[in-house]
């Protein structure tokens, strides 16, 4: 490779000894490559680094390559244009390079460092993953008072103040460097007609977190956007257990765009009545499969009984509390297990729990399963079966 310092000689200079050179290398300088190929196999480069410029000959497949081989320096945050890795197809290319520089981000009490050679606002808070919005103001330059050390740029943010504009009957966030109600009427460009009102005054200042609301007297008419809810379709599997559900295919709620009459006085609405409505999304349907086994119960209300006394028994709690239990289970179950209260609360089994499920496993069809669930209850809530069935003579329920 053969480097020609600028300082030497410049573009038009190297151009020209191409030219004796007779390699047909255009001059035109710019970065869009160009099929055609020397027949040296060299390509022109000219380097754009700040306000320094240079040219010369290389084979380098990439930029990068060419930019090494020229012992160019460049950073890992440096811009390079065209991009490193892109491969060197054309004759002549313009190469140029943005250095990265330290900038102190400055956004209220916050202050930030970041090295970064991007060059527009917008692009530098980005670059350090910090939200810039449309109404905010940015402003560069020198520090007032540099420090050795420290960064040669600031960028200043002066945040838009936000607060809450209700819009005729639309809650929004809205962002704005107004200082006055009124300037900021001016600013999002609305104009109040004889029918609007305001619930502060237009010279009200714009403060942090307020509330704006613009409404209009008298009936109007309001469109809104609305979602519509989705239907729910279940399939019955009977080789399923009761409390068994599959979502099979989930639903997508709908859209709707809907025009009402609206009567609003003294900025309160009085009434509101549909006039059209369009369906804009149509919803998806739910489907769901949802056990529906029927257990296999013997109920056997005699030999529960005698189990329900041994388990009683077994569980500490005393011989004489056995006539409150029997009482109380003969009531809401008759002893039988598989009692289900569907057309009333859904409660479920001896002890009539509410959902059956939470009794465990087993708890569709097996005595034990349910009488130990129950003495846990009991004793839990109420002490023991005699509290329970005081309580359910009072209440109807335990």
């Amino acid at each position: 490779m053969r480097y020609i310092p600028h300082t030497t000689i410049g573009v038009s200079g190297l151009i020209a000894l191409l030219f004796v050179a007779s390699l047909a290398i255009s001059t035109v300088r710019t970065a869009q490559a160009t099929p055609a190929e020397s027949k040296s196999g060299e390509r022109l480069l000219v380097i754009h680094d700040g306000t320094m410029e240079q040219g010369f000959l290389t084979r380098a497949g990439t930029v990068r390559e060419a930019l090494e081989d020229a012992n160019i320096p460049f950073d890992t945050n440096d811009l390079v244009e065209p991009m490193l890795d892109e491969a060197l197809v054309a004759n002549s290319y313009d190469i140029n390079i943005y250095r990265a520089r330290p900038i102190t981000i400055i956004d209220g009490a916050i202050r930030k460092k970041i090295m970064s050679a991007y060059r527009t606002p917008s692009q530098i808070v980005a670059h350090a993953d910090m939200e810039l919005r449309s109404e905010d103001i940015t402003e560069m330059g020198l520090p007032a008072t540099p420090a050795g050390g420290g960064a040669a740029i600031e960028l200043v943010i002066t945040r838009a103040t936000s607060f809450t504009f209700i819009l005729y009957g639309k809650n929004t966030i809205v962002y704005t460097q107004a200082k006055t109600v009124g300037e900021m009427l001016e600013e999002k460009d609305i104009k109040l007609s004889d029918n609007d009102m305001l619930s502060v005054d237009t010279s009200a200042p714009i403060t942090p977190g307020m509330t704006v609301d613009l409404w209009r007297e008298g009936t109007q008419t309001l469109t809104v956007d609305e979602e519509v809810a989705f239907e729910v379709e279940q399939i019955r599997d009977v080789d399923r257990d009761p409390g068994y559900r599959e979502v099979r295919s989930a639903g997508i709620g709908g859209a709707r765009t809907a025009t009402y009459e609206v009567l609003i006085r003294n900025g309160k609405e009085e009434s509101r009545k549909e006039i059209n409505a369009v369906v804009t999304k149509q919803p998806v349907k739910e489907v769901v499969v949802i056990g529906a086994r029927t257990p296999q119960c013997v109920n056997d209300a005699n030999a529960n009984r005698a189990l329900g006394h041994q388990m009683m028994l077994g569980a500490g709690f005393g011989e004489d509390q056995w006539q409150y239990l029997e009482k109380l289970w003969s009531h809401e179950s008759g002893w039988i297990e598989c009692k289900a209260n569907y057309a009333g609360s859904g409660a479920y089994g001896i002890p009539q729990a509410l959902p059956g499920s939470k009794m465990g496993a087993g708890w569709q069809n097996d005595p034990v399963v349910q009488i130990r669930w129950g003495l846990g209850y009991i004793r839990g809530r109420y002490g023991n079966p005699e509290g329970a069935y005081n309580h359910w003579r009072t209440k109807n329920w335990y």
